[in-house]
């Protein structure tokens, strides 16, 4: 388990700080003239071009590009060197201050040094004490930020008595502020307190607002880093009205990120990224690019935290070339620091290394102890991960006493925790207990939860070692509890269900401690608090979106927010049929498309980004509660009858589960770790669909004795005939359970499929079928039997376009391509017509009175009839088309229907995931006649995230999907039978769907599994 602190760019707090003690407005004389040229004007005295040239410099200073810093040294190089040909020596010490004050803030502090040296005696001189006081103050914040603290205070304490001498109480307050930032920095959080709460009444007392905002925001760093981030947050809140009423725009929008930051520290990532977005345009409004960079290092943190790694990427991306631009060394390092984390996490250890290896140089430039002390932890953390445990001690033994040093008691926590995982992988039990039993309280001080669940994960997992089993039980009860109420306060379904898949290794360790603690103790209900335990892992996000379905939760939600969603619904429309145009053409690039693709998917994330805002915001969803999963007496009661058994399987690193449940028992079974199960599982599924299988059916018979001796065997004399409820886990949601018998002798003549003595269903999560029949129940059903959507039309040669060529109609493409329309799923852009799919939908409508159907066939089979509201008056729809399944962007998978009108016009006919959420149905059966519909992403504790629960979310109690690229015609025959068996014999869709695949088994044609396998039943089997 990866617990290494991320670091989030600390301006993210300690931003405000970094105004103080950074560079101060720029000192110029009064009252200059702004003229335009360069060098010295005719008849222009030395003295006024030097005025000029500084006032030139202060309009390029104030562009804070890292160019415009640069040429704005360049024009006070040449002011100084005509102030020194006037003799004017005040002149000549601001202009070397301000060269300074450029050079601090390009990171290049021993040249800022260099000139703030040159400049003080010359202030002396003059006696110009505020000056003087200046400049003493803008050295100690160099010191300070070349990490010599003790230096830094020392020139501090020279500013102060001569800003309090001249009654410069708004520098005073800034002197105090920053010696406050200082100890701050040195661990002694009271005392930076001390000096802060001197500062803040100066700030209100010259009614400095944006100095009294930037100081609140400074105690609320101190108090954040102590833990106490109510109070962090209470200080905050008086920060942001005052940056408003100053019209400080960098100001708002850094106190929007630190609250934003205190949030994501709570692990409330949601919340924190709500502030993050309203920080983020209010930077870029106000030019402050050191800003903007740190609220996107912060935001990509948080979508790193979630487990969304690539989306945090191209944040990372995005702040570093900022922070370069502007010189914002340390900012430059903490992006560098969290790509690192990012390549970590995703296994790429070199490519971490390589990040860290640039980050920690340039946090000890700028002396930023605590960001090196975290880094130093990382780069510990991958040679742990390579396995050098040894050099893992060194790193993490230079970064413990930096975390202590600087009171980053967060930091401090993290290192000790890893340190106790290094011990523990080297066996040190003991001592590893010791370092994470120092970690826990720290973790608590700060608030960190996800860090806390972290450790408490740790400590179980040793104890466990220790064979302290009861221990380790509490332990990893306490770690859920928490990930249980973190999930809870991410609104977006889509990175809720990220971040839980980030936490599922705490699941399997805790349903494999009941498992052994149940060996020892069999009649203890431990395999019962396992087997509930794996129903709580799973389909948590699909559960709570069932519930959200049927609470209209738009109701309430204010109308800007609707007219948004519908907003970039219709530009998602407007993308996809540019799509098609480009797709079509001929002549179009790979960079066209590759243009396309991005505009998609940035127009998909703004719009799960609104609809998490309608969820936020809605009345109805804030009184929702959230859905609990089924206890196994529930599910017995009320999902299971006498004829129905439960097989849910729980797949782990060293072990697996099986849990075989009926109406009045559970027996469990230990099963092989999930890496066996997963290569057998593949080699059964490879030679079902391999086109050579369909000639050897050993071939399958041995890959079927693989793994039915695993999954099925156990259990095998169980089964009976009875009906199977499949709940699978990873890669056995790809898994025909339908074609599988159990272990046999090898052969054709082996035993028979499940098929032939079971009905059987597949479900997400056993919970999930309660909620679909809660949720029906609920809803008025249909009046009108069956809609069919089949034949579209995909292409502008289809002879059923008018003026088609008839060279290139559809008709010549298949002759001159024998087999081509045989498939139906085409991840392409090209989709070729299926013959049989309108043979397949005339048998059907032929079952059904004409008034209680309709047929939407040809350019009809489109996607507004698809998303027509006349769907909820059928109660079962069919869909005979091609298929699209994308495994990386499952919001991108649908069904294809008609791609052109009947001039051939191309239109948008793709029925994406995110069409489906929005349909308004109230069907009892969607049938998807098409390739790979039942596939999708297989994401860790939510299952297959496809088509399927789009159709569960609109409305739908079961759905027929397909998990490979079926064939034409034998899917139009199965489905003639499948529709037969409902619509004649009066037969359940599960019944159904088992008598056309036994149908097709006895026929010679289609006896193999290739051909009816394939399809499956998902949800309400009764």
């Amino acid at each position: 388990m990866n617990l290494t602190l991320w670091v989030w760019a600390r301006c993210g707090i300690a931003v405000a700080a970094s105004i103080l003690l950074g560079v101060p407005a720029v000192a110029a004389p009064s009252a200059i003239k702004i003229s335009q040229g360069v060098s010295q004007q005719s008849g222009e005295n030395p003295a006024a071009a030097a005025e000029r040239a500084l006032t030139e410099g202060e309009q390029l200073y104030q562009q804070g590009t890292a160019e415009s810093l640069r040429k704005a040294i360049a024009k006070w190089e040449e002011a100084l060197k005509l102030y020194r040909e006037a003799g004017d020596r005040s002149g000549e010490a601001t202009t070397l201050h301000n060269i300074g004050a450029v050079y601090s803030k390009l990171g290049e502090k021993q040249k800022a040094l260099e000139y703030y040296s040159q400049s003080l005696p010359l202030t002396r001189a003059v006696g110009d004490r505020p000056g003087e006081a200046t400049t003493l103050n803008n050295i100690g914040a160099v010191y300070s930020d070349l990490g010599e603290q003790q230096k830094a205070l020392e020139y501090y304490s020279q500013s102060l008595p001569l800003r309090r001498a001249v009654g410069d109480h708004s520098g005073e307050a800034t002197t105090l502020s920053n010696i406050g930032a200082v100890y701050s920095e040195l661990g002694e959080k009271q005392k930076a307190l001390e000096y802060l709460s001197q500062s803040l009444p100066l700030t209100r007392a010259v009614g400095d607002r944006r100095g009294e905002a930037l100081t609140l925001n400074s105690i609320a760093s101190v108090y954040s880093a102590l833990g106490e981030k109510q109070k962090a947050l209470e200080y905050l809140s008086q920060s942001l009205p005052l940056s408003r009423e100053a019209g400080d725009r960098a100001g708002e929008a850094t106190t929007l990120s630190n609250i934003g930051k205190v949030y994501s520290d709570l692990g409330e990532k949601q919340k924190a990224l709500e502030y993050f977005s309203q920080s983020l345009p209010l930077s870029r409004e106000a030019g402050d690019r050191a800003g903007e960079a740190t609220t996107l290092s912060n935001i990509g943190s948080v979508y790193s935290a979630l487990g969304e790694k690539q989306k945090a990427l191209e944040y990372y991306s995005q702040s570093l070339p900022l922070s370069r631009a502007v010189g914002n060394r340390g900012g430059e390092a903490n992006t560098l620091n969290n790509i690192g984390k990012v390549y970590s996490d995703l296994g790429e250890n070199q490519k971490a290394l390589e990040y860290y290896s640039q980050s920690l140089p340039l946090y000890r430039a700028v002396g930023d102890r605590s960001g090196e002390a975290i880094t130093l932890s990382n780069i510990g953390e991958v040679y742990s991960e390579l396995g050098e445990k040894q050099k893992a001690l060194e790193y993490y033994s230079q970064s413990l006493p930096l975390t202590r040093a600087v009171g980053d008691r967060g930091g401090e926590a993290t290192t000790l925790n890893n340190i106790g995982k290094v011990y523990s992988e080297l066996g040190e039990k003991q001592k590893a207990l010791e370092y994470l039993s120092q970690s826990l309280p720290l973790t608590r001080a700060v608030g960190d939860r996800g860090g806390e669940a972290g450790i408490l994960y740790n400590i179980a997992y040793v104890k466990r070692d220790l064979g302290n089993l009861t221990e380790a039980l509490t332990n990893i009860e306490s770690c859920l509890k928490i990930i249980e109420n973190l999930r809870t306060k991410v609104a977006s379904p889509e990175l809720r269900t990220s971040y839980f898949a980030t936490v599922q290794d705490y699941y399997q360790f805790y349903i494999d401690l009941l498992m052994q603690l149940h060996k020892t103790q069999p009649k203890s209900g431990y395999d019962t608090k396992a087997f509930e335990a794996s129903e709580r892992s799973r389909a948590r996000s699909l559960l709570e979106l069932l519930q959200e379905a049927n609470a209209d939760i738009r109701q309430g939600v204010s109308p800007e927010l609707l007219q948004k969603e519908r907003s970039l619904q219709q530009q998602l429309d407007a993308l996809e049929k540019r799509r098609i145009e480009v797709l079509n053409r001929p002549n179009s690039t790979p960079e066209q498309k590759a243009e396309l693709e991005q505009q998609r998917q940035t127009l998909i994330a703004q719009y799960q980004d609104i609809q998490t805002q309608i969820r936020t915001t809605s009345p109805r969803y804030a009184t929702l509660t959230q859905p609990q999963p089924l206890t196994l007496t529930q599910i017995q009661q009320q999902i299971l009858d006498d004829q129905t058994i439960l097989l849910q399987y729980s797949l782990g690193k060293d072990r697996s589960y099986l849990w075989a449940v009926t109406k009045t028992s559970i027996t469990s079974y230990e099963l092989p770790k999930a890496a066996e199960i997963e290569t057998t599982a593949k080699k059964f599924r490879d030679a079902v669909t391999a086109p050579t299988s369909r000639n050897s059916p050993t071939q399958i018979a041995i890959a079927n004795d693989a793994i039915s001796q695993i999954i099925l065997q156990p259990v095998a004399a169980q089964l009976g005939q009875k009906r199977l409820l499949i709940v699978g886990d990873g890669v056995l949601n790809y898994l025909p359970f339908a074609a599988l018998s159990l272990p046999g002798k090898s052969g054709e003549n082996g035993n028979p499929p499940l098929i032939v003595d079971h009905e059987i269903v597949l479900l997400p999560s056993a919970s999930t079928l309660g909620i679909l029949r809660q949720n029906y129940s609920d809803r008025q059903p249909p009046t009108r039997t069956l809609a069919i959507l089949a034949d579209p039309v995909f292409s502008g040669n289809d002879e059923r376009v008018k003026n088609s060529s008839s060279a290139t109609t559809q008709q010549a493409v298949e002759s001159a391509n024998p087999g081509l329309s045989r498939s139906r799923g085409d991840n392409n852009a090209q989709f070729n017509r299926l013959k049989f799919t309108r043979q397949e939908a005339q048998i059907i409508q032929a079952l059904v009175p004409a008034n209680s159907r309709t047929e939407s066939l040809d350019f009809e089979a489109s996607r507004a009839t698809a998303t027509s509201s006349n769907l909820s008056q059928y109660k079962i729809i069919h869909f005979a088309t091609h298929g699209l399944v994308n495994s990386t962007h499952p919001e991108l998978s649908g069904v294809i229907l008609s791609l052109v009108d009947e001039k051939g016009n191309p239109s948008n006919g793709f029925l994406r995931l995110t069409d489906i959420f929005n349909l308004k149905l109230a069907a009892n059966l969607v049938v998807l006649s098409a390739c790979q519909t039942g596939m999708g992403q297989i994401v860790q504790g939510e299952g297959m995230v496809g088509l399927t629960r789009g159709f569960m979310y609109a409305g739908a109690q079961r759905v027929v999907v397909s998990l490979w690229s079926v064939d034409d015609e034998g899917t139009a025959t199965l489905m003639s039978s499948f529709y037969q068996g409902m619509l004649q014999k009066g037969l359940t869709p599960a019944a159904a769907l088992r008598a056309a695949q036994l149908e097709m088994l006895k026929q010679e044609k289609w006896k193999f599994p290739y051909y009816w396998a394939a399809f499956n039943l998902q949800g309400e089997w009764r």
